[in-house]
């Protein structure tokens, strides 16, 4: 028993002094925020190893990174190779090569911007007559383009469509005028209920010239004659009344009659109006 308490006690002592050996060859915890200039030798050793730690860590993550990239590179490099086998196929079944089909791009591209800016027009603005013969202009330009295969490859086909659409939706009809109108005179600006009625601002056909009289007979007492500075009321635009086409059948017949036997002419408002 002595000798087994012995024997522990010296194993104890060689523990603790071992302990105190390993200590001793440790160095503390560095701090990381003391300066350079203030590192015992030991510690500068310590900070300069973890410095190569760290620089070597780097490395290898950019040489990972760099081995990441290049693989990426490659498989980009391969899709745009493919996608260009891919579009070489879809241009031989248009029969199109891609200078072609380059130029149609270009070509609708333009197109598409012009119905933009129509687009952003106001409604007044839309429906001016440069602005219809310039929509007019575009659809029928769209549709020449339509006819050719290039317009079937998926990438315009579905552009094509939206911008048809967008120029269905620019036409407009100038907004005619539903209220008065003051007749000018003959000699500036040919005034007669015919011209009156084709005016764009009014009905925009002459042939309606029969609801203009027949709404302001108390003014005009023969359609053939009207004066400067008379101001006629002026109907919504409609298809003639039953007492339109009357009124306007019996001003023919007493125009035959008056003719006695001669030729009328088709337009006989416009010799009517002595202003």
């Amino acid at each position: 028993m002595k000798f087994h308490s012995y024997l522990r006690s010296i194993l104890v002592a060689l523990l603790v002094t071992s302990s105190a050996a390993y200590s001793q060859q440790q160095p503390a915890a560095l701090d990381p925020n003391k300066p350079d200039e203030q590192l015992t030798k030991d510690e500068a050793d310590v900070r300069i190893k973890q410095f190569r730690e760290t620089v070597t860590s780097l490395e290898a993550q950019m040489k990972q990174g760099d081995e990441k990239f290049n693989a990426a590179t490659k498989k980009l490099a391969d899709l745009q190779k493919a996608a260009a086998d891919c579009d070489e196929s879809f241009y031989g079944l248009v029969n199109a090569s891609k200078a072609e089909v380059d130029a149609f791009r270009q070509r609708l591209g333009v197109l598409e911007g012009k119905v933009r800016e129509l687009k952003a027009l106001s409604d007044d603005a839309l429906a001016e007559k440069e602005k219809q013969d310039q929509v007019r202009a575009l659809e029928n330009e769209l549709n020449a383009m339509r006819k050719e295969k290039i317009a079937l490859l998926p990438e315009f086909f579905n552009r094509i469509i939206a911008t048809a659409k967008d120029i269905k939706g620019l036409y407009r009809e100038k907004k005619k005028n539903t209220g008065s109108y003051t007749v000018g005179t003959w000699a500036e600006n040919r005034e007669c209920l015919w011209n009156i009625s084709a005016r764009n601002e009014i009905y925009d056909d002459a042939f309606l010239w029969p609801k203009i009289w027949v709404a302001n007979k108390g003014i005009i007492r023969n359609p053939d004659i009207i004066y400067p500075g008379q101001e006629f009321q002026i109907p919504a635009k409609a298809e003639k009344t039953s007492e339109e086409v009357k009124a306007e059948r019996k001003y023919w017949r007493s125009k035959r009659g008056a003719a006695t036997g001669t030729s009328t002419t088709t337009q006989p408002l416009k010799t009517g109006v002595n202003n």
